[in-house]
Formats: C-alpha cells, sequence, structure tokens
C-alpha cells in the first residue's frame, strides 16, 4: 500500500542495462531454477495484493472481471483486496465477488482495510466503531477470507495514541477471532521512523504491547528495508509473529537488487510465514506484465518454497 515516505528513485536504467535486467528475469534465472530443481512455474502458492492492478481495475468497474480472470490464469493461487465498502468487496456482495474468484481457481485470502480511531482517541464514537467492525467482519467471512489486515495508521502518534491504539488492535483481534478470522497489521517505513521518548520504534512497541493470539503482523520486507531494519533480524526477535509477508520491491521483484529476499525466504520458519502475497505499486513495465513478471521471479526461485501454508 502507498506511502507518504520519500524513496529515493533509482537512477533510470540505460536502455541496454534494462534489457539485460529483464533478460535475466525471463531467462537466466528460470534456467538456474531449474538446475537447482525449483518448481515449474506457477506451481507454487503465491497470492497478489489487488492494489497492484488498482489503475487497470479503477479505469472500468466492468474490468474487474477481466482482471480476476487474467490473475488466476498467471498462476497466483489467492488474493488480497484492498476496496471495500459498505459490506460490498469492489462494489459486490461478498458471495458475488467469492463466486467470480472461485470461477477463476482463485480465492480470497485477506483484506486491507481499516477504521481509524478520532484524532483524539477520548472522542471516538465506539458504538459506531464496533457497528462498523460487526459487518465488515461479517462481510469478508461471507468472502471466504481468513484475515482482516489494517494497511495503515496515523504516523506520529503520541505514546498514549499509540498505546490507545494497540488496545483497539486487541479488541478488534477478539472480534476477528470469535468470528473465525485473525487480525493483522501492515507496516510501511514510518513505524521504524517514529519512535517513542525512550528510543523504541513505533513497530517494536506494537510489537511489544499487542496480544500475539489477537493481533499478527503483515510484514511488508521492501517497506521494512526502507525503514533501515532487517526482516530477518526481527524474524528471530519476535518468532512466529509474521503470519503473512508482502513480498515487495521497488519496482518488479528483484529488480533493485536492495531486497534480500534469498536471506528472507530462508529465515521463514523463526518469522511463523504461512502465506506470500506480491505488491508491486511502481512499474517499468505494465502493470499486469509487472505482476506476472513478478510472480514469474518467485517461481523460478529455488529458495522459495511451493508452500509455506503447510508448515
Amino acid at each position: 500500500m502507498p506511502s507518504n515516505h520519500p524513496v529515493q528513485p533509482m537512477k533510470n536504467h540505460p536502455l541496454k542495462l534494462l534489457l539485460a535486467t529483464l533478460l535475466l528475469g525471463v531467462l537466466i534465472i528460470p534456467a538456474q531454477a531449474a538446475k537447482a530443481g525449483a518448481q515449474a512455474p506457477g506451481t507454487k502458492n503465491i497470492g497478489l495484493q489487488m492494489y497492484s492492478l488498482r489503475g487497470d481495475i479503477g479505469k472500468n468497474a466492468a474490468n474487474i472481471d477481466t482482471i480476476i480472470a487474467a490473475i488466476g490464469k498467471m498462476g497466483y493461487k489467492y488474493v488480497e483486496t484492498a476496496s471495500y465498502a459498505d459490506g460490498k468487496i469492489y462494489g459486490m456482495a461478498p458471495a458475488e465477488f467469492k463466486a467470480k474468484l472461485q470461477a477463476a481457481g482463485l480465492f480470497a485470502l485477506s483484506c486491507h482495510t481499516n477504521r481509524r480511531l478520532a484524532a483524539n482517541p477520548a472522542d471516538t464514537k465506539w458504538e459506531e466503531i464496533w457497528q462498523w467492525w460487526d459487518q465488515c467482519i461479517a462481510a469478508h467471512k461471507a468472502a471466504g477470507m481468513k484475515y482482516i489486515i489494517a494497511p495503515s495508521m496515523p504516523r506520529r502518534p503520541s505514546p498514549a495514541e499509540l498505546q490507545s491504539y494497540c488496545d483497539y488492535y486487541n479488541k478488534i483481534g477478539e472480534k476477528c477471532n470469535a468470528a473465525g478470522l485473525r487480525f493483522g497489521y501492515h507496516n510501511h517505513a514510518f513505524e521504524f521512523e517514529h519512535k517513542l521518548p525512550d528510543g523504541v520504534t513505533m513497530y517494536e512497541y506494537m510489537l511489544q504491547h499487542t496480544d500475539p493470539d489477537k493481533v499478527f503482523f503483515e510484514m511488508d520486507v521492501y517497506w521494512t528495508v526502507m525503514g533501515r531494519h532487517s526482516p530477518v533480524d526481527l524474524f528471530k526477535k519476535y518468532p512466529g509473529r509474521f503470519l503473512v509477508l508482502h513480498i515487495k520491491d521497488d519496482r518488479e521483484l528483484g529488480e533493485s537488487g536492495m531486497v534480500g529476499f534469498d536471506a528472507i525466504f530462508k529465515n521463514l520458519a523463526a518469522a511463523g510465514t504461512q502465506y506470500l502475497i506480491v505488491e508491486v505499486e511502481k512499474y517499468n513495465l505494465p502493470p499486469l506484465d509487472s505482476v506476472r513478471v513478478s510472480l514469474d521471479y518467485l517461481n523460478a526461485s529455488p529458495f522459495v518454497k511451493a508452500d509455506y501454508s503447510t508448515l
């Protein structure tokens, strides 16, 4: 999901370098993976955050059918949504959305949605908040989802406000658990950049002050690296908290060289990760090609196992 964190863009590649990068992704990496005994393309249990295709989806409401079919044909196994309002997902009743996914060989694993507290948490209208969450949970359960994930929160909360959010997330987690779902939080870079007076980062404070039985963390590995923190170090310090990962790069996966994907994947046992979700926010290619190339990268990478959900 987007962030206002100022990331310095990579310098424009010369044409030859760009072509070489694409060839590496399309030709050399699959060849190396085949020699290493990797799974054939399209066989790994990997999902897509539909926000990656927001432009194509937004051009015309009717595009959603075409987009869902394309995601399934690429070899993605499930999706994460980013369009919930008033009990509907991408403007559809949950059952209708679920049926469209099933027709394409997909299912909805999770969603990004949230209801924030008032600017002053003490002014929050709790009855309205919990009515909203009751409808939200029911809708996503009807769509067959396992997880509801808050995609962001206020960027520079006071210590008291941050604790209010931790308490709030624990309560949402209780409600999700009671309905047979789980609740999680997705990070950007600001959670690592904002520190409390004692020097603890906002992200680690949240890890320490939310109940592991009620709140998990969907680590966005790209934003974690942009926040100058090591995903692997966090996996080891807070084992089992990261049920879902956003696998992301500056553009297509493997494009920047900034994210150590091999080290991340070799340490997923400590993280407790069961599901991988590709998200692409910026592109060298048309969006549909971009998410296809990103999936191909993971399918061809020998360090990515076929399925983490069975661990």
